[in-house]
């Protein structure tokens, strides 16, 4: 260690927000991310909120696992608990904001970086002004004496004169240090569509050129040392053995293709700590279900992307309809709902046959239907968990369903007064998205609910 840095924090940390979303935040963060990796440094990626895309882009240009930081659905002790589980002790965190750094309350960037005592870099898109970024800095720098933005990157810079006009008035008026300016480059912009960008595994991402561009036109070695303001963290306590597991093992479904890629990470992992061995299959390739599995899940995706495809795949319909009717568990959420019920009906007005456990169509709309934070009270007992208690989620989809019969029974009531959570035998499903960070008994439930049903 070089002693005139003094004593360097172990566990350095930055986060990159955003003024607004679309400034070209996820860009500059990859671009970070992938660039650090390069050096050879152990570059753990973190987001901001509740996305599913964005954490498989990070791992795609880092190679490791994106976990989701989110205070709202999560709640701030788990949040800080999963931070310090997985901050490296040898290499940077980089945690990727959501939206705009305010925007969102508690769940929002700012917050989370003011729980954590991490320092912010702000992404400000420049096109069409010059020394006003600078009154937009100085806001972003004083709304919240709590939240340190310490360095910004101005992206979409025009040209040389444009950028000393803008950093004149930044130099001047406003605290924090300028990492760099990003020229204009259509080369590297992402594609996206109705549910946000494209996920990690779709996605043919120069690296070269966006690592290029990052360590051109980026100071890394200045950010690194903003990066040593975040908060140390504490040494880790011992550990702690968590609830017995079952002493038999149970095998878990888990769909996993095109169509079926939303899942949180933590959730899969909570499965396994109760027990669960999960089994990855594809609705969309595999013609049958794997061998003698005890639960299904059936995370949420792109379903109405692959509807001609899922309905051409007869035997597979057939065999986890079956499987629902043994009365064995199976969980679906949003994408995973919709290839549960009778069909998918596209906005053209085409209609594909799914499994058809719930006897509703769903139907894609033009516009957005549901989207924002859930709070769910189990009305029923269920393979998460009895009536009674609650969950937390997210909720985002372009799909309605027609009206559910009576005879199906509702297992949740969300905050917003909306009954949801649809049951038939050993089948829950809905649209929300559940995070079982608060309730980590949902998992071990799920295990016992297999467990149970081999009686």
């Amino acid at each position: 260690m070089n002693p005139e840095l003094g004593t360097r924090n172990s566990n350095p940390a930055i986060v990159i927000a955003g003024t607004s979303s679309g400034c070209g935040k996820t860009t500059a963060t990859l671009g970070i991310m992938a660039a650090l990796s390069k050096r050879g440094m152990n570059v753990q990626p973190f987001k901001c909120g509740p996305d599913f895309i964005d954490p498989t882009l990070h791992r795609l240009v880092t190679g490791r696992l994106s976990r989701n930081l989110d205070v709202r659905m999560c709640g701030a002790d788990y949040v800080q608990k999963l931070y310090a589980d997985h901050a490296p002790q040898d290499g940077v965190s980089v945690i990727e904001g959501v939206m705009g750094l305010f925007d969102g309350g508690k769940g929002s960037a700012a917050g989370l970086a003011s729980l954590l005592g991490l320092p912010v870099i702000l992404v400000v898109d420049v096109r069409s002004a010059a020394e006003s970024v600078a009154a937009v800095i100085k806001g972003f720098e004083t709304l919240d004496p709590e939240v340190q933005v310490v360095g910004v990157i101005l992206n979409r810079v025009g040209s040389d004169r444009h950028l000393q006009m803008i950093a004149g008035a930044v130099q001047q008026h406003c605290r924090a240090e300028i990492i760099g300016a990003l020229p204009r480059d259509s080369t590297i912009t992402l594609p996206s569509r109705h549910l946000g960008l494209h996920m990690g595994a779709e996605v043919h991402l120069n690296q070269q050129r966006l690592i290029d561009l990052v360590e051109q036109h980026l100071d890394l070695d200045c950010l690194l040392e903003l990066a040593q303001s975040a908060k140390a963290l504490e040494p880790p306590d011992a550990k702690v053995e968590g609830a017995q597991k079952p002493s038999d093992s149970v095998r878990i479904g888990v769909a996993w293709d095109e169509a079926f890629c939303f899942y949180y990470q933590d959730n899969l992992e909570m499965l396994e700590g109760a027990g669960a061995e999960l089994v990855l299959f594809s609705p969309l390739h595999d013609q049958a279900l794997p061998e003698n599995l005890d639960g299904l899940y059936l995370g949420g995706g792109y379903p109405e992307l692959h509807a001609p495809a899922l309905a051409n795949n007869t035997s597979m319909r057939e065999a986890i309809k079956s499987f629902s009717a043994s009365g064995k568990p199976v969980y679906g959420e949003c994408g995973g709902f919709m290839y549960l019920t009778a069909s998918i009906k596209d906005t053209e007005g085409r209609d594909y046959p799914m499994v058809g456990v719930f006897p509703v169509a769903s139907r894609m709309q033009k516009r957005l239907r549901r989207l924002g934070y859930r709070q769910v009270q189990v009305q029923a007992d269920t393979l998460l968990g009895a009536q009674g208690c609650q969950c937390y989620g997210h909720e985002f989809h372009y799909s309605e369903i027609d009206e559910m019969p009576a005879v199906v029974r509702r297992g949740y009531i969300l905050d917003d007064g909306r009954i949801e959570g649809y049951l038939i035998k050993n089948t829950l499903a809905g649209y929300v998205h559940l995070h079982w960070g608060r309730t980590p008994e949902a998992g071990r439930n799920f295990v016992e609910s297999c467990l149970a049903s081999r009686v």
